[in-house]
Formats: structure tokens, sequence, C-alpha cells
């Protein structure tokens, strides 16, 4: 009974609730935001791009813990990215061979999630000095925190850039007249192409930290 109680400990539960909002690797830590701002025009990408970062960051949490007391102090940082570039490597592959299209749609993103400061930031801070089921539940935490914006900014953009959610049409068909369109199109809606320029991601991500942070007086600055 005292092992399940230190195993869902209220400490342990916090690795998993405090990325979502108070700790956020994007919109607190400022962590992994080039990928916020460059995959997020469409959801597809953006959801296969957090799996692939939760993947990575799961194990190489858990095997960076696993084997933390082996690892010389010298070298840590080479042994990390090499345990990292091995799974993206492993991620890579099975994304061109099961979902080709996403992988180019990725494009080198994929490849940098090796010096994602996300993962190489969980790996140095707390890998390295928790146990394994610490840093299992500190990967999800972060992994689904860094998800969160991904998904919630891709929604928009795509919603409201093209009007379709993963390529399905949400808003009706677009027409060449008003008569051929349906849905919002029939009564005059226009997408706003703004939605799927790089700028707009920075001012979603923007608004994001703005509504969290005007929510949650533990982020509010003194």
């Amino acid at each position: 009974m005292a092992d399940k109680e230190a195993i869902f400990s209220q400490k342990n539960k916090r690795l998993l609730i405090d990325p979502l909002n108070d700790d956020n690797p994007i919109s607190v830590q400022v962590l992994g935001i080039c990928s916020a701002l460059a995959i997020t025009v469409q959801l597809k990408p953006a959801i296969v791009m957090s799996v692939a970062v939760l993947f990575v960051l799961i194990f190489s949490n858990v095997i960076v813990s696993l084997i933390r007391n082996l690892i010389p102090s010298r070298i840590r940082i080479i042994v990390q990215l090499v345990i990292v570039a091995a799974l993206v490597i492993l991620v890579d592959l099975v994304l061109k061979a099961y979902l080709y299209d996403v992988s180019k749609e990725l494009s080198v993103f994929v490849g940098l999630i090796i010096t994602n400061c996300i993962i190489m930031g969980r790996l140095e801070a707390f890998a390295l000095a928790n146990g394994p089921w610490k840093a299992f539940l500190d990967a999800i935490g972060n992994s689904v925190g860094y998800a969160l914006i991904l998904v919630v900014v891709a929604f928009f953009r795509e919603l409201l850039g093209s009007g379709k959610l993963l390529g399905y049409e949400i808003l009706g068909h677009k027409g060449k007249t008003l008569v051929d369109s349906t849905g919002l199109y029939q009564f005059g809606y226009e997408n706003n192409g703004f939605m799927l320029l790089s700028p707009m991601a920075l001012i979603a991500v923007g608004i994001y930290i703005w509504i969290q942070r005007s929510r949650n007086r533990k982020l509010i600055e003194a």
C-alpha cells in the first residue's frame, strides 16, 4: 500500500499536471517554440510531431535515468545526444514508411527533435537526477504540455485559414459563387489567409500565453 501511495503521490502527480499549465514547456519555459511556429499550419502534422516528441522524450528520459550512474559526467551530453538521435532516426524511418506525405511536410523538423530544447532540458535537468518512474511521468507531462500548444494553435490556424480540420471541410464547401458554396460560405464567409502565414503562429502562441497568464495568478509577474 505504501509503495502504491509513493508511486501515485501528490508530488508525482504534479509531474504530469504542472507542464499543462504552471510549467508548460512552450508558454512558460519558452522552449521548443520553433516547431510550434513552423508546423502548425495544419492539424495533422502537429499531431504527428506531438506523438514523435512523446515517443522520443519518454524513451530517452527513462533510458538516461536508468543509466545515469554509469554515464561519465564529461561525456553526458554526448551520450544523451546519441540516445536521442537513435530514437529520432527510428521515428523518421517509421514516418517515411507509413506516413510519407506527413514526413515530407515535417521535413527537417523531425531531425531537429534531436536538438529540441525540451528534450535536452528534461534529460539534463531531470532524468540525470531522478529514477525511471519519475522520469517517465516527467516525460509524459512535458510532451503532453508541448502537444497541447501545437494542437491548439494548429486547430485554429487550419480551421480559420482553410475551413478544414485534418483535411475535412468543417465550415462548408467554398464554391466559385455563393450559390455553389455550402455552409458558412453561403453567407459570404471568407477564409483568413493570414492564419496560414508564419507570423500568425507567433501571434497565436502569444494569444495563448496572454490568456494563460491572465487566468493563472501564479504566472503573473510582480
